[in-house]
């Protein structure tokens, strides 16, 4: 322990990160409470043994948390700090000087405290443990926040998945400590892992017995293009067969200029060949 605070010795510029190392060495050596707890009186005649004890508890502590702090600074920060008495009495003045450093360094864990939030499909323990870290920095660095409250923080940080259990955490008015939050939520974590599982084998199932009774797709008929019936009804141009008389003969389905007997009654008058022949007989019986 004493190893982490000869490495990172108070200097004045990471003060922060050196209350941090403090902190970790003074709750190993079970003296941190001297800061954040009063001296009990000194015992007299009527005091009882428990409290003779917890006064030299405390006084043994201080000794040992001082000493911890005196070793862990440069030698300047030292010789201004060892004729104080007491070991809170030492860090407060520290935090007299480079107290700004701690309010910047709270403000920015709690900003990334506030923004952590849990990532669908992850593991819900890394999530939760990233939280409790925050939590901890934030002590660290003197936010007071309450154990139902960061109860709150960590539920407002999970996603959607996990609304059954906020909402059945707050119906059955609960109280969890962090530990025993974090249990039930790897709980809840495996029935909605099971269920997510679940819920895909049976949308994979239906899709599939869907696409066995899908239909064939009928082609799409062009909207410029007509039904084959309308197209070979529509006369073509230019067949080649008129549909009007034969000046020549008088039969239908050829045109004067193409009668097969044009030739053979050798009328090149452009008359009709039955008209020609009613003609010549009549100037045969006139004498015309």
């Amino acid at each position: 322990m004493s190893t982490i605070l000869n490495d990172n010795k108070l200097t004045g510029t990471n003060y922060v990160d050196w209350k941090r190392n403090l902190n970790l060495v003074l709750t190993a050596e079970d003296c941190s409470f001297v800061l954040t707890e009063v001296c009990p009186s000194p015992p007299d005649s009527i005091s009882t043994p428990e409290e003779d004890a917890a006064y030299h508890k405390w006084q043994k502590a201080d000794k040992m948390a001082r000493c911890y702090i005196l070793a862990s600074m440069s030698n300047v920060l030292q010789q201004q700090h060892e004729r104080m008495l007491t070991a809170y009495d030492i860090m407060f003045n520290l935090k007299e000087m480079f107290g700004e450093q701690s309010r910047a360094a709270r403000q920015v864990a709690m900003k990334a405290l506030l923004n952590t939030k849990m990532t669908e499909g992850t593991p819900v323990q890394d999530h939760v443990l990233k939280v409790i870290a925050h939590l901890n920095e934030l002590e660290i660095l003197g936010a007071e926040i309450d154990g139902e409250t960061q109860v709150d923080l960590v539920l407002m940080s999970l996603p959607e998945s996990f609304n059954s259990f906020r909402l059945t955490y707050n119906m059955s008015k609960s109280h969890y400590s962090l530990a025993e939050l974090l249990k039930e939520l790897q709980a809840a974590e495996g029935i909605i892992g099971q269920k997510r599982s679940l819920h895909v084998m049976e949308k994979g199932s239906s899709s599939s017995s869907k696409k066995g009774q899908r239909k064939k797709k009928v082609p799409k008929r062009d909207a410029k293009q007509k039904p084959k019936q309308q197209q070979q009804q529509k006369p073509k141009v230019g067949d080649g067969k008129p549909k009007g008389k034969c000046f020549a003969c008088g039969q239908k389905g050829h045109w004067k200029t193409n009668c097969p007997n044009k030739s053979q009654n050798g009328n090149n008058s452009g008359m009709p060949h039955a008209y020609v022949v009613e003609t010549c007989l009549l100037a045969c019986t006139t004498g015309t």
